[in-house]
């Protein structure tokens, strides 16, 4: 009966943690999707607009360089709880700032969404971290998929509601309500002291290498560089490389970004099969060429079919570097959310220096030449893919139970 109750509580909490990823999603494509109503409601221009949507990356980098010191202080229970709920704060601000028309109150409430998310990163895939260790299973890129089909679903709501003349005050506001309910239930299903516990082992137990001088760490962080530098990049260019450098119309282009989403998706959501089976090791080098060769085929080939069907390689190929890396950083020594911060915020940075940096690139060379450096991130990735093997005794652990 204990062993049955004890797969009960560690279901519910994997549901809970799906629902975690699921909510940021859902959240995010509900605002992103309103964007030319929220820019003329806010009376700005597309240059003032993009200085306003900076709050979203100042709180982000913020939160998630916070997030360590919140989960070791206060464990994963408390953080997640809390930053849930000042998202759904941010963007109950986000909607009050449309109502007022104030740029500057919907860039603080991004600033506030950005940083509750960003604070949640950590505790959120510690939690998952902890959950793989207890079910000997892979379950992390299905996490993330479930952020993926948060977005899928707020972008298609967004577009109904849009069609339905729904005001982007409206919207926000009503994706603020719907999710109230589901964080106060989800957050009953995680157990308290995940996080904090691990804090205070590290303290008595063996301290390991500092995370500057640990090589393994290091190495995991040039692959979620480079792979979060792959996804950040078809995130913010992918549409307008299509419309420019291959000559797609506007629409086109944006049904040409919903098949890169789909492969993310797709990729998170059966990746785990392929790592159960293989290794993380295998799983992210083939992610990693599969993601090159599509953006070689967008780069070299001026076929219109196929660079439409590269982009879901490229999808497929991204999936899996934030999620797998976050377990391999998790595995890497004590202080489980340390590790997981340092990892992590590499992945950030890549988020936010990416575009500024092909955008300048796109300008003097056009936007397909500054995707070699995009290549050449993603094969970087795959010939140090070796840094994110599971330990040995992990492994053992592992085939015993197998």
């Amino acid at each position: 009966m204990t062993d049955i109750s004890s797969r009960k509580k560690l279901q519910r909490r994997l549901w809970a943690l799906f629902m975690f990823f699921f909510i940021p999603g859902l959240l995010m494509a509900s605002w992103a999707t309103r964007t030319p109503a929220i820019r003329d409601i806010l009376s700005v221009s597309t240059a003032e607009m993009g200085i306003v949507l900076f709050g979203l990356s100042i709180g982000s980098m913020s939160g998630i360089l916070c997030s360590a010191w919140l989960v070791k202080r206060f464990g994963t229970r408390t953080v997640i709880r809390t930053t849930m709920c000042c998202a759904i704060l941010g963007m109950m601000m986000l909607s009050a700032a449309l109502w007022f028309a104030s740029p500057l109150a919907f860039a603080l409430g991004l600033t506030v969404f950005g940083a509750s998310f960003g604070a949640a990163e950590v505790a959120i895939n510690v939690e998952g971290a902890t959950i793989e260790q207890q079910m000997n299973k892979t379950v992390l890129p299905m996490m993330h998929g479930f952020y993926s089909l948060g977005t899928l679903a707020g972008a298609g709501i967004g577009m109904a509601l849009t069609a339905s003349g729904i005001a982007a005050t409206t919207h926000t506001l009503l994706a603020a309500l719907v999710c109230i309910a589901p964080v106060l239930l989800g957050i009953t299903a995680i157990p308290d002291g995940n996080g904090k516990n691990q804090a205070g082992e590290s303290k008595t137990g063996e301290k390991g290498l500092p995370f500057y001088r640990d090589m393994q760490l290091m190495l995991i962080g040039v692959v979620v560089l480079a792979m979060a530098f792959a996804e950040g990049s078809a995130n913010d260019w992918l549409p307008l490389l299509m419309v420019d450098g291959h000559g797609f119309s506007p629409t086109s282009g944006s049904l040409i970004y919903a098949g890169f989403t789909l492969g993310m998706t797709v990729g998170r959501f059966t990746g785990g099969w392929f790592i159960d089976r293989y290794s993380r090791v295998a799983v992210v080098r083939a992610s990693a060429l599969l993601g090159g060769l599509g953006i070689a085929l967008i780069i070299f080939v001026d076929v219109d079919w196929i660079a439409g069907v590269s982009v879901i390689l490229w999808g497929l190929g991204a999936s899996l570097g934030f999620p797998l890396t976050i377990s391999a950083a998790s595995d890497t020594g004590p202080d489980a959310p340390g590790r997981v911060s340092v990892v992590a915020t590499t992945g950030y940075l890549a988020f936010l220096v990416g575009p500024p940096l092909l955008g300048f690139l796109g300008e003097h060379y056009g936007l397909r030449s500054a995707m070699l450096v995009v290549l050449g991130l993603v094969i970087i990735a795959a010939l140090v893919a070796r840094a994110v093997a599971k330990p040995a005794s992990q492994s053992e652990s592992v085939m015993e139970n197998g």
